[in-house]
């Protein structure tokens, strides 16, 4: 069995995975229609919608397939995600790199494999939307590019998730903020218990004394006193 090699860019593959807070989450409709119409496109009684992790591929969807993730080690789509394009094995049971993999020798006993990776906004892949049958085929050319527009279709989805949870999170910063504060919906500026209106940089300095110990941060120390940190 042939372990696929990490990714050049592994450490940022990784770091941009992280960034969408999606592993180990529940499943979700849009996820799911994926799979499904997958399955139904390619016929084929498996469709996965994967994340390659460190150590494990994880499944955020999947149709046929009852485990929830499986070892990297055996992974057939941490082999699609060194690819720019889908990667169609007809027959895994006579090709070097999966003929001894345990989804081949044993169940659910696949032969058949085909991939699309699913790539972050700046291009780094995740992950993959993939399709596997138990017996050998290959896939007509209408089918593969079906797969791939959904792969790219679940790349948008997972960038859409990501600005949303984004939006909502500053959401709720501006919303605890104003319940502190009477903030103009206008220019943003703050009205002080005196009723006077200020920006919020403006705030902070007049009200600093309230607010206790009072520090630097490294990056003004360096700008307001650069012989000092040299030295």
């Amino acid at each position: 069995m042939s372990v696929a090699a990490l990714h050049p860019r592994e450490s940022e593959r990784l770091d941009a995975l992280r960034k969408y807070r999606i592993l180990d989450t529940a499943p979700e409709r849009a996820f799911d229609d994926l799979t499904y119409l997958a399955s139904f496109f390619c016929k084929t009684p498996i469709s996965l919608v994967t994340l390659v992790d460190r150590d494990r591929q994880w499944f955020k969807s999947r149709v046929g397939f009852q485990h929830p993730q499986t070892s990297r080690t055996i992974s057939f789509c941490a082999h699609t995600i060194l690819q720019s394009t889908v990667m169609v094995v007809p027959d895994l049971s006579k090709d070097d790199r999966f003929h001894d993999n345990p989804l081949v020798t044993h169940d659910p006993a696949v032969r058949f494999y085909a991939g699309a990776p699913i790539f972050s906004f700046d291009g780094l892949p995740l992950g993959s939307l993939c399709v596997l049958d138990r017996e050998a085929r290959t896939l007509t050319v209408g089918q593969e590019e079906a797969l791939r527009a959904m792969s790219r279709l679940a790349g948008t989805i997972l960038e859409t998730r990501r600005s949303v949870g984004e939006l909502a999170a500053a959401t709720d910063r501006l919303s605890l903020l104003s319940q502190m504060l009477p903030v103009c919906s206008s220019c943003g500026r703050l009205q002080a218990e005196a009723g006077g209106w200020s920006s919020l940089e403006q705030y902070v300095r007049q009200h600093a004394h309230q607010a206790g110990e009072l520090r630097t941060c490294p990056e003004c120390a360096r700008r307001l006193y650069p012989n000092y940190i040299r030295a």
